[in-house]
């Protein structure tokens, strides 16, 4: 049995977010998505989770708390980061990581699973959250509607 998983803030949940889930849903027997909590961005977990579970309603959502703050690509980083994600994804045997990310080969690495990487180059959906925070009009294309109507409360 294969059973894939991702990682993100989804701080929005993007069509770049939907892609790389419909990929893995379309290749992996069970997907399970971690959902980190993110107090900065006003976007409470609840939220998130339910723009997931509205697209993809048979995923499974593993919250996650109080992440470590380090980030990064060097060793204690990965380290602290893998130790914390280890303990989310414990008693789950998964055998592949979906991300768009350079940090997905050390989740992999390190969990000894297949990487699996989706339009890293951002050729299909050219978007980040990052960009959808800072301008939720001008990247409101690669949102949903109750996404869009959410972003433009916090921006008000």
């Amino acid at each position: 049995m294969t059973i894939g998983f991702t990682i993100g803030k989804f701080a929005p949940f993007h069509d770049g977010h939907k892609y790389l889930i419909n990929k893995a849903v379309s290749e992996m027997d069970k997907f399970y998505i971690v959902v980190y909590d993110t107090p900065k961005f006003n976007i409470d977990i609840e939220t998130k989770i339910k723009w997931i579970k509205d697209e993809f309603p048979d995923v499974k959502i593993l919250k996650a708390f109080n992440s470590p703050t380090q980030y990064g690509l060097d060793k204690e980083s990965v380290e602290i980061q893998m130790k914390y994600l280890s303990n989310i994804i414990k008693n789950i045997s998964v055998t592949h990581f979906y991300s768009s990310e350079e940090y997905g080969k050390y989740v992999a690495e390190y969990l000894d699973i297949q990487n699996v990487i989706v339009d890293k180059e951002r050729k299909k959906y050219n978007i980040c959250a990052t960009r959808i925070r800072k301008d939720v009009e001008k990247e409101k294309e690669y949102i949903n509607k109750k996404v869009y109507d959410y972003m433009r409360k916090l921006v008000i």
